[in-house]
């Protein structure tokens, strides 16, 4: 479902400054070292295995699988529009994600806002936001 809520007109005039796409979701969660320690351990031959299991078990099955499709569909994005965009995944769990949701009145996940100008709710409306982002990269080419 889009909708468009009050905010200002986007300041994207041309082609040179990339679309912001904010995506707001639960996502997986690993804590590192800091990054000397972590050349350190990796130096010593230490796996990253205590990482993948933090990722494999910060989220229930169906919010991991929500999250694959998601991932899957930035993938896709990338490839379609290169550097025509910018897509930042925002954590709803985090500081920022609670700001975020509450400023973009999304109350369910994952939430797409493209351009800050037009929202999208749910895994099944990526097809939409799709639409919308080539929709505002289009009249921004001709505009």
């Amino acid at each position: 479902m889009t909708e468009p809520f009050d905010s200002a007109p986007s300041s994207r005039t041309s082609q040179d400054k990339p679309l912001l796409v904010e995506i707001i979701a639960y996502a997986p969660t690993a804590f590192y070292h800091c990054t000397h320690c972590e050349v350190a351990w990796r130096e010593l031959g230490a796996t990253n295995r205590i990482h993948e299991e933090q990722v494999e078990s910060s989220l229930p099955e169906d919010l991991l699988q929500e999250y694959q499709v998601i991932s899957d569909w930035v993938k896709e994005m990338f490839r379609i529009h290169c550097d025509q965009i910018v897509l930042k995944v925002i954590d709803a769990a985090s500081l920022e994600g609670v700001y975020k949701s509450l400023k973009y009145k999304a109350r369910r996940y994952p939430a797409v806002i493209v351009d800050g100008t037009s929202r999208f709710i749910g895994s099944q409306m990526l097809s939409a936001a799709s639409d919308e982002i080539v929709r505002q990269l289009q009249s921004a080419s001709f505009g």
